[in-house]
């Protein structure tokens, strides 16, 4: 669900560790905790592997130390800021299979931008990378689907009055929840940078408030464990 994702879709050259979103339950925490002690996995931060803390939002993360897989970061999540819960991912998920037969499951394209809007410029990148990506893989049968995606998530203010010439009906039914989708209709490609530079902030602002209270939290779960050790 993170650069690993990226990297698949050819949004990324490399990233140094692995974002997982699982399915929380019961069974699956069993076989998870199995996975991970395979791979000698070590937690390396608060907070400690609980289901309490993964529904809060929370990340957890272990660094493997098992030969093949040494120093490689795992980070797991069960749920994600302003996307679905599991079950509606998974539903729209992407299949690759590799060249050995190995089968991955990744975040579907338009979920892996919403979960890339974070506070983190690189991600931001990223979320251009793989709109670009999309469109040049797709544009040749633009549904409905991947018309809209195109025009609510796109960062390039070139590709976007590209995109409001060729699909203005949909542009202008958009316009109510896509403001700037004006100034590309006028091709004012100076306010069209200046309004999605204004756009990303907003949704790195979203973050900020998302994760401020989640912050505290592993403060607190920091103190504790720093009492226990005493």
């Amino acid at each position: 669900m993170g650069g690993q994702a990226c990297v698949f879709y050819g949004a990324a050259q490399f990233s140094k560790d692995i974002d997982f979103l699982i399915l929380a339950g019961e069974a699956n925490f069993a076989g998870l905790r199995a996975a991970l002690a395979d791979l000698d996995a070590l937690r390396i931060a608060v907070p400690p592997f609980a289901p309490e803390h993964l529904a809060r939002g929370h990340a957890v993360h272990y660094r493997c130390r098992a030969d093949g897989v040494e120093g490689l970061r795992i980070d797991l999540m069960t749920r994600l800021r302003d996307l679905p819960a599991f079950g509606a991912l998974w539903r729209r998920r992407a299949t690759i299979r590799d060249e050995e037969g190995e089968v991955f499951d990744l975040l579907s394209v338009p979920d892996l931008v919403q979960a890339k809007k974070t506070q983190r410029e690189k991600d931001w990148i990223a979320i251009g990378a793989l709109v670009e990506g999309h469109y040049h893989a797709m544009h040749t049968e633009p549904t409905q689907e991947r018309i809209i995606f195109w025009l609510k998530e796109s960062r390039t203010p070139e590709r976007l009055v590209a995109l409001v010439s060729d699909f203005g009906e949909e542009a202008g039914r958009l316009q109510g929840t896509r403001h700037l989708l004006a100034h590309a209709i006028a091709g004012d490609l100076p306010a069209l940078r200046a309004a999605l530079d204004a756009e990303a902030r907003a949704e790195q602002e979203k973050d900020r408030a998302y994760w401020e209270p989640l912050k505290r939290e592993l403060e607190a779960f920091r103190r504790a464990e720093r009492r226990t050790a005493e």
